[in-house]
């Protein structure tokens, strides 16, 4: 029973028929003139028309990337570089995915400067403290727009309104989020917005930028002019069509997913919180993604938590699959103002459109076992019932 499609989704069937061309017989370069790169070419313009569709985008504002640690790093080094005779002042948040927050803080070795926002308990940003933040020489903001691990949406479109009034570009991770809530590039009000194709049933490896009209970068890498110059590179035609085909399924399904999906996440939210003692849910209950349930439970290991529930064939996970290695608490629930032990005894489920109403019930006896089998093992516990 997969519970992880936060840190990918399974290719959608249809996704791979409308690849398998492409990784036989059509093969061809999309810069050549004859008829088999013509085909290709052709595909690949279709692919972004589906792409910008599925966020209210012009097809011409699609720049095809490796996937969305590359985006985020095109949209934010590509602003620095461009623009840092204006400023070199960056906006960000303390939740933000790596993607951006390492880039952000190698930046800092070169001379920038960057505002780390606060998000409270129920992990969202104020807007308040952006516009608080702002200064003379700010650049860039670049606040995602829902969180990897607790699922928070960030108010986009009222940050958009004030960076857009302060002539400041503006970026959105919105990897998360596409493909699961409506995401209208206009509506948002961003200038810049990241997107992976492998978080919405596509194919590994792919993913794009929205550059809208107008804004201008630097290109972090230098070549054959493929892609307006920004991402130069032979375009790897059977993944960006899988792109496109893995939009054009979530534009055609998004809401009918979303009312699906929200209903089972409610029932599992429910089920645990009611059925297992000293557990909570992370970050606020109604303004988060469809898909995400995201607990911690007291006197428990997460990492303990998850391989329980993997010999229960259930695979889940304690947050972020780029710091699942990592010993050091996420500092996403640390920005939450939990404390350290507190932050380790949690777990993320992310819901997919293939669960099932059957999943639910057993997901939460299991997890509900689980919880009790390692509490009797756990000191924490202990001392916490002998207090």
């Amino acid at each position: 029973m997969y519970m992880d499609n936060s840190a990918t989704s399974h290719l959608d069937p249809e996704v791979l028929r409308e690849m398998e061309p492409f990784l036989k017989e059509e093969f061809g370069n999309a810069s050549t003139l004859y008829s088999l790169g013509r085909d290709a070419r052709k595909a690949l313009e279709i692919a972004r028309e589906n792409v910008a569709a599925l966020i209210g985008a012009s097809p011409r504002e699609i720049i095809f990337t490796s996937g969305g640690t590359e985006s985020d790093n095109i949209a934010i080094k590509g602003t620095a570089y461009k623009w840092k005779s204006k400023g070199k002042h960056i906006i960000t948040s303390v939740i933000e995915h790596p993607a951006v927050r390492e880039t952000c803080k190698y930046l800092e070795t070169q001379g920038f400067e960057v505002t780390y926002l606060p998000v409270y308990e129920e992990g969202i940003v104020r807007v308040s403290d952006v516009e608080a933040a702002i200064k003379e020489d700010t650049i860039l903001i670049t606040i995602m727009h829902a969180n990897n691990e607790i699922g928070t949406i960030q108010p986009i479109a009222e940050i958009g309104k004030i960076a857009r009034e302060k002539g400041i570009y503006f970026h959105t991770d919105a990897v998360q989020s596409v493909g699961k809530i409506p995401v209208n590039v206009t509506e948002l009000n961003v200038d810049l917005l990241s997107i992976s194709a492998h978080k919405l049933n596509g194919p590994k490896g792919i993913g794009a930028l929205y550059v809208r009209k107008g804004i201008v970068l630097e290109p972090l890498i230098h070549g054959g002019g493929h892609e307006r110059g920004i991402r130069p590179g032979t375009e790897n035609i059977p993944s960006i069509v899988g792109l496109g085909k893995a939009c054009s399924l979530a534009n055609s399904h998004l809401e009918e997913t979303r009312v699906y999906i929200s209903k089972l996440r409610d029932s599992l939210i429910d089920g645990v919180l009611e059925n297992i003692e000293e557990s909570y849910l992370n970050g606020d209950r109604n303004n988060r993604l469809p898909n995400n349930a995201h607990f911690r439970f007291t006197g428990i290991e997460g990492e303990s938590l998850v391989l329980h529930l993997d010999s229960k064939n259930i695979a889940a996970s304690t947050g972020s699959a780029c710091s699942s290695k990592n010993l050091e608490p996420s500092h996403v629930l640390m920005a939450l103002g939990l404390e350290e032990v507190a932050a380790h005894g949690s777990l993320r489920l992310t819901l997919g459109k293939e669960n099932k109403p059957e999943d639910i019930p057993y997901t939460i006896t299991s997890i509900k076992e689980a919880v009790e089998t390692l509490r009797k093992l756990s000191p924490l516990w202990c001392s916490a019932e002998n207090l």
